[in-house]
């Protein structure tokens, strides 16, 4: 068949376009294509030519003037060949040449279809009667198979052809359904077998479901897009079966062809980019891995660095990691498809202005984070407090500091407001006699002042979590108007239990004073009373109930 070959060639590239969706090949630039593109379109216009297109095909080019455009006389040239073609069904052209004023005229069977004239020889370079000669040859194979594509047998054969590729459409659409339900059954079993780290990790069972669905709708689209060309190509190939809706057929092709075959060139001209970037890439990998073995090492004790901290090591590879990176990027902009384009390098500006527009808290914070974690003032599991919050430190991150209150809440602290506040550590050690614990507590003037400091410092031996050396000691912080107030002080090492401390050291004083009828005047004294406000006897270890209130109000 006549265009046998062109179908073939049309449909190896319709497999190679299917080839490169599945890959998910990017858009790529031909720039230099496009520019050849327009010089050639801008001379074509300056000369004024047209071509003469019968059944899709361009036969020859034609020159034209300001009183006769190039493409209204090919309109007129391609008219007359068709009406010649149709004149007759004999399957010979008799072409005949004959000399006029403007030039030389081509006739079929007869009939003038064109006149070739020195203008045209000139655009082409040529003598005049040679273009003559091959526009002759070129229009009379043109109407043969005109004639022939339109014949009973070619008409039969067409049927057939078409025929024949919709039956391979069904069985293409047959297997993108069958592969979309198979799709939407394996894709979840083989994600849990092959990404059973990532739920043991997470522990729940919706990561694999989350990502079988991300694999599904990925699949999912690819299959929507190769059926979409699939169609596409059907329906071209099935108008490419008949001569009267051929010239639509490649029109169709042509939309799709070519930008297909644009993208093939980019990327055989983008090989050597490709390569270069597969390159800084490995030596970016290689480089952090070796960081990676290092920093281990490291934190395994092989290899020992003075005055660097444990808890540093994460964070200094983190950074480490980002620099690498950034100076890997540095190098692999300029082999970037676009990067030396207008719209990058505006999309550039755009970031950076929005970056230093918007992020100045981020920036802060982040900054902020680095001083966090290397001043040494805080680490992961020390108690601190910051402003009213007191806990215990359990993340530092870049952007802010998690703290386990002792009421087991989360609190998220800024780290630029960790900077700017002032931090109390309970857990780190300033000498070998630990934190300093104390209490105030009001006793009126009429009580021993040494009676009372004894008292203090038995109370304080009474609390366990109170170290006896070095000793308990008490300290007159304030003469009152009503009561000298009295600080007991005592060293403990359990930092992260003062709460637990205070409050057995505060029993044990109320205790050490009811049992030497001492009353304590604190916060606020009014007058003396007959006696001391202690209780009179000791509890029996029974709480009242609703039953026991009941039976009193009976009674």
């Amino acid at each position: 068949m006549p265009h046998l070959f062109k179908r073939f060639q049309l449909l190896v590239h319709f497999l190679l376009a299917v080839f490169l969706i599945i890959q998910l090949v990017g858009p790529v630039h031909a720039q230099e294509d496009a520019s050849d593109n327009a010089e050639t379109d801008a001379t074509q216009s300056d000369v004024f030519q047209a071509p003469v297109v019968v059944d899709g095909e361009a036969l020859f080019h034609l020159r034209g003037t300001s009183a006769l455009p190039a493409s209204e006389r090919a309109e007129r040239v391609q008219n007359q060949i068709i009406n010649a073609a149709e004149a007759s069904e004999a399957p010979s052209v008799t072409i005949t040449y004959e000399q006029t004023e403007l030039g030389t005229a081509i006739l079929v069977d007869g009939i003038q279809v064109s006149v070739v004239t020195a203008a045209d020889a000139e655009l082409e370079q040529v003598e005049l009667s040679v273009l003559s000669q091959l526009h002759g040859d070129v229009i009379g194979a043109a109407i043969a198979s005109y004639r022939a594509n339109r014949t009973d047998q070619a008409r039969v054969s067409g049927a057939i052809e078409a025929g024949a590729w919709t039956i391979g459409f069904i069985l293409f659409v047959t297997l993108i359904m069958w592969l979309y339900r198979r799709i939407k059954r394996r894709t979840f079993e083989i994600v849990q077998r092959y990404l059973k780290g990532v739920e043991t990790a997470t522990a729940e069972h919706v990561q694999a479901e989350a990502i079988a669905g991300l694999i599904r709708y990925g699949l999912n689209f690819v299959l929507l897009v190769v059926f979409f060309l699939g169609f596409y190509y059907y329906l071209s190939f099935v108008l490419l079966s008949f001569a009267e809706t051929r010239y639509i057929a490649e029109v169709l092709l042509t939309y799709l062809t070519d930008p297909v075959l644009v993208i093939v060139k980019g990327i055989v001209s983008y090989v050597p980019n490709l390569i270069m970037l597969a390159l800084i890439t490995w030596v970016t990998l290689y480089i952090i891995k070796g960081m990676r073995v290092f920093f281990d090492a490291v934190e395994a004790g092989t290899f020992e660095m003075r005055d660097f901290d444990k808890h540093w090591i994460g964070p200094t590879f983190n950074i480490a990691r980002v620099v690498v990176v950034l100076i890997a990027l540095v190098f692999a902009v300029p082999y970037i498809p676009g990067s030396d384009s207008a719209a990058f390098q505006g999309l550039t500006i755009l970031v950076g202005a929005m970056l230093s527009l918007g992020a100045n808290s981020v920036v802060s914070n982040m900054l902020a984070g680095l001083f966090v974690i290397y001043r040494r003032s805080t680490s992961i599991g020390d108690r601190i407090q910051i402003g009213e919050h007191i806990g215990d430190v359990v993340r530092i991150k870049l952007m802010e500091t998690h703290l386990k209150s002792i009421k087991n809440e989360l609190i998220s602290i800024p780290n630029a407001q960790l900077m700017n506040s002032d931090v109390i550590n309970f857990s780190k050690k300033t000498d070998g006699s630990g934190l300093l614990l104390h209490t105030t507590v009001g006793i009126g003037y009429e009580e021993p002042p040494a009676k009372v400091e004894a008292m203090l410092i038995e109370a304080a031996h009474r609390t366990k979590s109170i170290k006896t050396k070095p000793e308990p000691f008490v300290l007159w912080t304030a003469l009152a108007d009503y009561a000298i107030d009295y600080q007991i002080n005592g060293y403990t090492t359990r930092g992260s239990i003062i709460p637990r401390i205070k409050s057995d050291l505060h029993r044990n004083i109320v205790a050490v004073f009811n049992e030497n009828n001492v009353q304590i005047m604190t916060p606020s004294y009014m007058a003396d009373p007959p006696e001391p406000k202690i209780p009179s006897e000791a509890w029996d270890g029974h709480l009242a109930h609703e039953d026991d209130q009941d039976d009193a109000n009976k009674a």
